[in-house]
């Protein structure tokens, strides 16, 4: 292995999949593979991935802009002279702040204008870091403040989504809650750090239940969604923050069982796709169930129509028909076995409104004909493809049976 990391480095890969046979007898065949810019690759396994057939394509979750809300308001607790009044304490010796000019440019530039309140904060607030008063602002109102020209929106490409968990997930926001379900939002004003990386944000684009104004935290760890803090900058410079529990994701609403749905595969799983078929389905897996791969096989017709269908994930054989994909016409992902990709590409059949793909097999599948199915599907989009090399050699009688390595 050393050889070959020395390899590695020599070519200037950071990474390599690799898999080793050692014979009884020392032959050995080594599998090297290089997946590229086009393939997500799972975290610690040598799984193939995510192919990402459409460079920069974010999954809808994160795509989805805020719902309008016609007449959300500040939080009464909202005080721009109480804030004013409060800032002018804690600096009392600072030079004056933004200007009124350079406060609109910001919002200009932001696309969003500032509210009342940031505006005051940022009239109190040096304009620009290298100020020496700078240092003082950070407890204005308890985070390491951004200056006017660092603000931005937080947006949903800026979270960094993994295709392999977020093409089934959803954006559902309850009817009470505080803060829309979204991964970013027009109106998500980023204008601090809490020190450990998490953002704080002015949210002027609230839930059903929120206010305009309302600051939210953007957790660094996290990328969708965004958790109440206070209901007003005042709020927040005062030391007022919410202490109930943040909204629930929205797996765990019930609305959320129409928006995603499994057929087979366990407990709480419908038992037909027809029973599953519903318009604001958005994800739907497949799963036979009980492992066998000659078990229950399932008709996509029910499906045909559906206007937010975006995911289906079926496990390799428990597809009727792969043609019948034909009939969903609003797939963004598809993750499939090898034989059902087989049948998509040799009927030329492959849905061309994908943006990722998957290519997941049954267990006994020769490696090589997984990466040659995944790249038939790389080349449809021009995509950069897998590379792999094969080594075989004689290291003599260093085992006593057959090992395999990865």
């Amino acid at each position: 292995m050393d050889q070959v990391r020395k390899a590695l480095a020599r070519a200037g890969v950071d990474e390599v999949v690799f898999a080793a046979e050692i014979r009884p007898t020392g032959r050995t065949t080594l599998r090297l593979t290089r997946y590229g810019p086009a393939v997500e690759t799972a975290f610690g396994r040598p799984d193939l991935g995510v192919l990402l057939l459409v460079d920069g394509a974010l999954p809808e979750p994160w795509r989805r802009l805020p719902d309008p809300r016609a007449g959300a308001g500040p939080a009464p607790s909202a005080d721009p002279e109480l804030l004013e009044r409060t800032l002018r304490e804690r600096l009392p010796d600072a030079t004056a702040g933004a200007t009124d000019e350079q406060i609109a440019a910001a919002g200009a530039r932001l696309g969003v204008a500032l509210p009342e309140e940031l505006e005051v904060l940022y009239r109190m607030a040096p304009g620009h870091r290298h100020r020496g008063d700078w240092r003082d602002a950070y407890g204005l109102v308890g985070c390491d403040l951004f200056t006017l020209d660092q603000l931005y929106v937080v947006d949903g490409a800026s979270r960094s989504p993994r295709w392999a968990f977020a093409a089934t997930q959803t954006a559902v926001t309850r009817p009470d809650a505080a803060v829309q379900a979204l991964a970013g939002s027009p109106g998500w004003i980023a204008f601090g750090d809490n020190g450990g990386g998490d953002r704080l944000a002015v949210d002027v684009t609230p839930g059903p239940s929120g206010h305009s104004g309302q600051i939210i935290l953007i957790d660094h760890e996290k990328s969708f969604g965004a958790e109440l803090v206070a209901d007003s900058l005042t709020d927040l410079a005062l030391g007022r923050l919410r202490k109930e529990h943040p909204d629930p994701p929205a797996d765990r609403l019930p609305t959320a069982a129409v928006a995603v749905a499994a057929v087979g595969g366990g407990s709480g799983a419908f038992a037909t796709v027809r029973d599953a078929a519903h318009p604001a389905l958005e994800v739907l897996s497949l799963g036979d169930g009980d492992g066998d791969r000659d078990g229950t096989r399932f008709s996509l017709a029910p499906l045909t129509g559906l206007p937010r269908l975006r995911t289906l994930t079926a496990r390799p054989g428990t597809l009727a028909d792969p043609l019948e994909l034909a009939g969903l016409t609003g797939l963004e992902f598809l993750e499939l076995g090898p034989r059902e990709w087989r049948a998509l590409l040799d009927a030329g059949a492959v849905p061309r409104t994908l943006s990722a793909a998957a290519v997941t097999p049954y267990g006994d599948e020769d490696p090589a004909s997984v990466v040659e199915i995944a790249n038939e599907l790389l080349a449809l989009w021009d995509r950069p493809r897998i590379v792999q090399a094969m080594l075989e050699g004689d290291l003599g009688p260093v085992a006593q049976r057959p090992t395999t390595t990865s």
